[in-house]
């Protein structure tokens, strides 16, 4: 009788488990049925994110070292609008800049810092980034401009590339990722600036030769401004050893996704695969509003300067960017940031990162900057934070 119970119990549990098995199977198979199939594109590399919040709805060798062609350009116009004072400011192109490959500027010319970026950003003139790059340096030394980029590059979180140069012609050295490149283009979407740059379909440019002004009508490279509904930037490029590359944002409903796509075959490549994934990304993703920026605040300690810590808040309003069934009480905020940061410091100098988190897994980034500027200096409160931090905080582990 025991014998047969037990028999009877083995049956049981078998029979238990494959319903168990094939149930799941099936809800398995009936979940992934309603996810659409992420599209075939032609581009070795691709990434595809919210812009806020940084949250990835596609990926395709997105850590990939590759060349980025002219999308380097985006970190050129950057640089120049974060540090230029007065982009009405008139800049002389010189020799260098003048022979560069691929730019319609003769030595001598005069144009402010705004037309520069315009035919940088819109037409990618190659001698538009060195000429950039001389006026941003005390030295004019182009390479030394490429080190502040690659600084900056670094800075923001895109620690994978390397820049050699502005404008982003061949060089063994200089190299990045689509990871990178949308870490990039992120943080030039939230200055206005840019934004109003690489939206420009139409520009009339107007500059200074020595034989009397000149003007002509620039027009952006980018062909989905004209044909993708809600279009709005950012940077095409293209070289042969880099081939079709693209970084796209555009805007439906609410929702700005930023894409970039590197080494398509062909120049026309690269838009197709771009329409391709935002219409891929926008009917799978919403947004909802999480907290505001100005109920967050965190503090970081400082040495070296006249107070010993400074506060900083997001640089944006929290967002969730939500796919289908996802729940957004599994959102969840954490903060990245250093135990102590060195004066001086400017007023909106990132110091960490804001961590949005879903069901436990990184989803997005939002940087934490300063509140407000603090030049070197002495506080007895620092001084002591900063012994600790040499000599105690070591030994204590």
């Amino acid at each position: 009788m025991i014998l047969v119970n037990k028999y009877l119990f083995q049956r049981s549990v078998r029979l238990l488990a494959t319903v168990l098995l094939v149930s799941f199977f099936i809800t398995a198979t009936a979940f992934a049925a309603a996810l659409p199939t992420p599209p075939w594109i032609s581009a070795e590399a691709a990434i595809l994110v919210e812009a806020s919040t940084g949250r990835v709805i596609y990926e395709k060798n997105a850590d990939r070292l590759m060349y980025p062609a002219s999308m380097t350009k985006m970190m050129t116009c950057l640089l120049a609008l974060e540090q230029w004072k007065d982009l009405s400011a008139p800049v002389t192109i010189g020799p260098e800049a003048a022979a560069t490959e691929g730019t319609d500027f003769l030595q001598g010319d005069v144009l402010t810092m705004r037309e520069l970026l315009m035919a940088l950003m819109m037409e990618s003139d190659n001698g538009a980034a060195v000429a950039v790059a001389e006026a941003m340096t005390p030295s004019h030394d182009v390479m030394e401009f490429a080190a502040s980029m690659t600084q900056k590059a670094w800075m923001i979180g895109a620690k994978k590339t390397q820049f050699a140069n502005p404008n982003g012609l061949p060089d063994i050295r200089h190299v990045s990722t689509a990871r990178d490149m949308m870490k990039i283009a992120r943080y030039g979407w939230s200055n206005k600036e840019f934004r109003k740059i690489v939206d420009a379909r139409e520009h009339k440019l107007v500059w200074n030769t020595p034989e009397g002004k000149h003007e002509r009508t620039l027009e952006n490279t980018n062909e989905l401004l004209y044909t993708y509904q809600g279009m709005s930037g950012i940077k095409t490029g293209w070289t042969q050893a880099a081939g079709g590359c693209l970084a796209g944002a555009a805007t439906r409903n609410g929702v700005t996704l930023i894409c970039i796509v590197m080494n398509a075959p062909n120049v026309d490549d690269r838009f197709k695969d771009t329409a391709r994934l935002l219409d891929y990304g926008f009917p799978l993703v919403r947004l909802q509003k999480g907290p505001v920026k100005e109920k967050i605040e965190r503090s970081v300690w400082v040495h070296d300067g006249s107070t010993y810590k400074v506060t900083a808040h997001p640089r944006e309003d929290v967002k969730y960017l939500l796919f289908d069934g996802d729940d957004k009480k599994k959102f969840k905020i954490e903060f990245d940031m250093p135990r102590f940061i060195r004066a001086p410091i400017k007023r909106g100098d990132k110091v960490g990162d804001l961590v949005i988190l879903y069901d436990g897994k990184e989803v997005g980034r939002i940087d934490m900057i300063a509140d407000q500027s603090m030049q070197k200096g002495f506080s007895p409160a620092a001084a002591v934070l900063d012994l600790y931090d040499r000599y105690l905080s070591p030994l204590i582990g």
